[in-house]
Parts: C-alpha cells; structure tokens; sequence
C-alpha cells in the first residue's frame, strides 16, 4: 500500500467534517426559525453569516499556511470551529446564533488554503487531480453524512444535541491530526523509497521549478497574474452553486416537495452521495486525460469548464416535476460544481513553481470565490421571499456556472511571468 494515502484519508475526513458543521444549521432550520420566530430572509442571513470572516480571513490565513506550516494551521483552524459550533447549541436567539456562525467561519478559512497546500507537499503531480478531489469529497460526504444523522439526530433529540455531536467529532480529527501528521520529509511512517518519490515527483514542471531554485512568487506578484483573478471569479460562479445546495436544498425539498425532516435528509444526501463518487471519478479521469500533458501551461482548464457546464444544468430543475428527474438533476449539478472547485485547486497547483505559495493562491482564489458563496444564501433568501418559489434561485445558478465555463476558457492561461525588475521582491517574498 501506497503509505501517503492516509495524508488523503486525513484530508477528505477534515472536510467532511467541515461540512457536516455547516450544513448542521440547514437540517435544524425549520426548529430554529419555528423556536426563534426567524422569516426566510433572517435565516438567509444566518446560513451566509460564516462565510463573512470566513472570505476576509482567507489570504490572510493563506500567508501564515505558507509562514508556518500545515500543521499548525490546521489544528488551529478545527479547534477553533468546533469550540463555536459546540457554543451553537447554547444559543440563545439570533443575535447569539450569528456569532457562534461567524466564528466558526473563521475557523473554517484554514482548511482549503492548507489542506491545498498539504495536496501540494504530499501528492505526486500526476495523481494531483484524484488526490484534490478526494480532499474536496469531503464537501460532499459532509452534507450527506450530515442530512441523514443530523437530520435522525434533530428529530429525535433536538437540534442542540446535533450540534454538541457534531463538535465532539472536530475535537477526535484534532487529536489524530496532532498525534500523526507531519511533512513527508520527518514522518517515521513513510518508507525512504515512497519519500524521496514523493518529494521528486511533487512538482509539475520539475525543470522550472530547479532552474528557477524553487522561488517563491510571493502575493504582490501573483495578484499581478490576470489568470489568477479570471480562476478566482470563476471559481466563484461555481461556489455560488455550491452554497445554494447547502444552505437551502433541505429546505426546497421541505417547502416545495412536502418532505418531513428525515425525509427530506434522505433525499439531500442522494446527490451528495452521488456526486461524491463521480468527482472522484472525474478526479481520476482527468488525470489519466492530462497523463503527458504540459501541466504547467494550464491544460487542467479544459476540466474546469468541463465541469461547470455539467453544473449549469441545474437550470432545469424549475422545469422537472418528478421527484427522481430533480434528484438525477441535483446529482449532476452538484458533481459539476464540486469538481469544478477541485480542479481549480489543482490548476492553481499546477501553475505554481513553487509550494512555498500555495497556501497564499488557494487562499487568493477561495477568497474570490466564497464572495460568491456569501451572496448565495442571501440572494435566495431575498428570491423566496419575493417570489414564494425556489425556482429563480436555480436559474440565477445555471447563468453564473454558464458565464464562469466561459471565464475560464478565454482567460486562464499561465500565471505572471516575473519580470527582471521583480527578482528582489521573489527572493525577499
């Protein structure tokens, strides 16, 4: 057995993890609204809450990834958000709700910048496609562990003791994370052969990243790349898709298909599930698809916009009305959206010369996206209220995922080239 497998075990647990704390409020929202007296555009404001300083922490999280390590980070990171969602089931309204929120995001803003990074320093460059969406299946498990449990969980005991739950299983990762986890260069566990593999293969373009002696760009450069800000917004086309299903897709199934909680668990989970396993398919496909290809000229976008243009079919849902036609619909969509996200994280890996930055680009380019994420929930709420129909929500996805498919082809091509004048600034970076 490949020993750095359990690097991956280690992240996709990690988002899973992140996940199910999220979608935790969407399975307790209608206990929550009913024992607060919240309308829909108050519980929009709720589920787009932990995003805020979520999205403003994200670069900044990014650079201390790249200061001082993905270890640290990420026990830092699931310590914090799992103390907030355990205040969660103390809340005692609103206002107490909105904080417990807020500071778990900010929790929440190490994983993807250091769990991107951990792709980077531990996955070989021609399995970094499987090895990215294996860590983002989290993002999938996690709603659709989190439908079916939580949801048993909130209807037979309540929605504070499926929050307490959900923050004992941070606390069990956080303590297998501190015991085991390390770079590929100190780990005891890894075999000499399989490290010193690992530490030559992990680079795309292996012969730039020796001739340029693994110089780190540093975030004032990489914000001068046109390609990583065209990433970002369309990495944001495909979050915003993302966020719709896991704030209000519990809730759609509620109000519009008359599914009782557990039900309507059930039925969230189906294309979770589903899209689980066909984005680590993809994941896999499109390694074996760019087996031999230039990875460092930006051939992974092909993928992206593969993947958004499957998403966009989400547009359709308003025009199903069998129950199993809008399941297959979601299903679709949401594997779209998720290894559009995946593959993002794998193109930006791609393009860098150095992991020294990874932490700052993911960083740079979930920040993009998750500004998108913020506006999901909210925008829906604002569309149920006005228009008493879920429908516009899906419609407005569908135009987002079709404009970022275009994003993506017309403007991703390399990163930044750095100039003579920039040499200071990338060896001080």
């Amino acid at each position: 057995m490949r020993k750095h497998y359990w690097i991956y075990l280690f992240l996709i647990t990690l988002t899973t993890i992140n996940y199910i704390d999220r979608i935790a409020l969407s399975i307790a929202s209608s206990q929550i609204s009913q024992e607060f007296g919240l309308d829909p555009v108050k519980m929009g404001y709720l589920f787009s809450s932990f995003l805020w300083l979520y999205a403003a922490a994200l670069i900044p999280v990014g650079m201390i990834v790249d200061r001082f390590g993905t270890r640290i980070v990420n026990a830092w990171g699931i310590g914090l958000w799992s103390v907030a969602t355990a205040l969660t089931a103390v809340t005692g309204g609103f206002v107490s709700l909105l904080m417990t929120r807020i500071i778990m995001g900010l929790g929440e803003s190490t994983t993807y910048p250091a769990g991107g990074r951990v792709v980077r320093e531990w996955s070989p460059a021609r399995e970094r496609g499987i090895a990215t969406s294996i860590f983002h299946a989290g993002s999938l498990l996690g709603p659709a562990i989190g439908a079916i449990g939580l949801g048993w969980v909130v209807n037979a005991y309540g929605w504070r003791v499926a929050f307490a739950l959900a923050a004992a299983i941070g606390f069990v990762w956080l303590a297998a994370w501190l015991i085991w986890f390390r770079q590929p260069e100190q780990v005891g566990w890894l075999s000499q052969a399989e490290r010193e593999q690992l530490l030559r293969d992990r680079d795309a373009n292996a012969a730039q990243v020796a001739s340029a002696s693994r110089i780190r760009l540093g975030l004032r450069v990489l914000m001068r790349s046109p390609t990583l800000w065209a990433i970002a917004v369309a990495h944001g086309c495909a979050v915003y898709a993302t966020y719709l299903f896991l704030t209000w897709l519990p809730s759609y199934l509620q109000a519009e298909k008359g599914l009782t909680i557990i039900k309507s668990g059930i039925y969230t989970a189906i294309p979770y599930i589903g899209a689980a396993i066909l984005g680590i398919l993809i994941g896999r496909c499109s390694d074996f698809f760019l087996a031999g290809a230039d990875l460092g000229q930006g051939k992974r976008r092909l993928v992206v916009v593969g993947c958004m243009l499957l998403s966009a079919l989400v547009m359709l849902v308003p025009y199903v009305n069998n129950l199993w036609g809008i399941m297959a619909l979601l299903t679709l969509s949401l594997t779209g959206c998720t290894a559009a996200v995946a593959s993002n994280i794998s193109l930006v890996n791609d393009l860098l010369p150095s992991k020294e930055d990874s932490g700052s680009a993911i960083a740079f380019i979930s920040t993009g996206g998750n500004i998108f994420g913020i506006a999901a929930p909210i925008v829906t709420g604002y569309v149920i209220s006005i228009s008493h129909s879920y429908h516009a929500g899906f419609v407005i996805a569908g135009i987002l995922l079709v404009a970022g498919a275009l994003i993506t082809l017309l403007f991703v091509k390399q990163l930044h080239k750095p100039e003579q004048g920039d040499q200071h600034v990338l060896r001080a970076a």
